[in-house]
């Protein structure tokens, strides 16, 4: 039985001493086959690569009537108007309420200069009104006269739909 034992003790070392050899013969010989063999090749480009030219080009959109442009900024005024006056109701975020009150201001002016000379003098005095809003605005910054700026958006954009709506000024473009 002891012989028995150590025959196949025997056997067992040899079988994993052989084992053994067999994967280090496959680790050093055959790997880097094995990889290069089942790895992707890269492609080479047959293409040739053309060189880019910056060139700055200026875009001119299409070019709009002076009615095109009037309706355009009036339509954006009204719109920046309106949330204006809709966050000075909410009493939402004091930057947006002086960012709302810039671009009013900023299309009130592009209305003014399609307009003759008349007519525009009429509607400087409504943007200085609103640039006094924006003053008020931005110095309340806790919005203790926040009812106060609202009833003053709401009177400015009465009296500008009246004086400047397309269909009553459209004879003093100019």
């Amino acid at each position: 039985m002891k012989i028995k034992n150590q025959k196949s003790k025997i056997l067992n070392f040899e079988l994993s001493f052989y084992i053994l050899i067999f994967a280090f013969c496959i680790l050093f010989l055959g790997c880097d086959a094995f990889v290069r063999k089942f790895t992707r090749k890269h492609k080479k480009d047959t293409s040739v690569q053309e060189e880019m030219v910056l060139a700055p080009e200026e875009y001119k959109g299409p070019q709009m009537t002076k009615e095109e442009l009037y309706r355009q900024y009036f339509l954006f005024w009204k719109s920046w108007h309106d949330e204006l006056i809709e966050s000075l109701i909410r009493g939402t975020n004091h930057k947006k309420q002086i960012d709302c009150a810039n671009e009013a201001i900023k299309n009130l002016e592009q209305l003014r200069s399609l307009l003759n000379l008349e007519k525009q003098k009429k509607l400087y005095i409504y943007i200085n009104e609103l640039r006094d809003l924006k003053d008020l605005v931005t110095k309340d910054i806790y919005g203790n006269n926040i009812t106060k700026s609202r009833s003053i958006a709401e009177r400015i954009k009465m009296n500008i739909l009246r004086d400047f709506s397309y269909p009553k000024i459209k004879d003093y473009l100019a």
